[in-house]
């Protein structure tokens, strides 16, 4: 979800700290950022890169798991 996309664009594009002073030059930082994120989800998508597989709990593993007969 959305933690997954503010953790990727925290890695890669740094968005912890804004590069700039001023409302108005730190808010087109955030739209560049924005469409950048787009631009590299829209990559992956095209060259076919396989999405992270979401992580199981125990119990859920537990109830996949084959009954013993």
């Amino acid at each position: 979800g959305i933690e997954g996309t503010i953790s990727a664009g925290v890695r890669v594009l740094h968005l912890r700290r804004s590069r700039y002073i001023g409302l108005t030059k730190t808010h087109l930082q955030h739209v560049l950022t924005a469409a950048a994120i787009n631009l590299i989800r829209l990559r992956a998508w095209f060259a076919g890169t396989p999405l992270a597989r979401t992580r199981q709990s125990a119990f859920t593993k537990l109830m996949m798991a084959p009954v013993p007969a």
